[in-house]
């Protein structure tokens, strides 16, 4: 029978965290890894040892940001340049709203049931530990 969703749950937050601390093992680096469920609440946090305090909450915040626009914190990053439409947009939200990488929104079946957020490494380095904890599902 077909997978009825229309959030994340506990147990696919455990599994992208499972994943996304197996991706920071590798890159030999300790980081803070957010899942937020389809309303942008946290569902799951995790924080390595030796993470750095400093991205506890931009991990969340990442999460949060990528949920409540469904985008991709780094499309964000693009579209809130100087002169382009989103330009300011990470003034909203009481300053919350975060647009660099490694914010991912999860969709299921088009629908989407939450986010991930991570922090720690470079942009770079951020995006490829969010992506690996979404690939973890489905």
């Amino acid at each position: 029978m077909p997978r009825s969703c229309e959030s994340l749950t506990l147990e696919d937050a455990k599994r992208m965290l499972s994943a996304a601390e197996a991706k920071a093992r590798s890159l030999g680096i300790a980081y803070n890894i957010a899942v937020v469920d389809s309303g942008a609440r946290l569902i799951a946090f995790v924080r390595q040892d030796g993470a750095l305090i400093g991205s506890i909450d931009l991990a969340i915040d990442k999460a949060v940001t990528a949920r409540i626009f469904d985008k991709t914190t780094s499309e964000l990053a693009t579209l809130a340049q100087s002169g382009k439409p989103l330009f300011g947009i990470q003034q909203s939200n009481a300053g919350t709203v975060v647009i660099f990488g490694g914010g991912i929104p999860v969709f299921h079946e088009g629908t989407i049931v939450g986010a991930v957020g991570t922090s720690a490494g470079t942009v770079e380095q951020d995006i490829e530990v969010a992506e690996a904890a979404v690939a973890a599902l489905w």
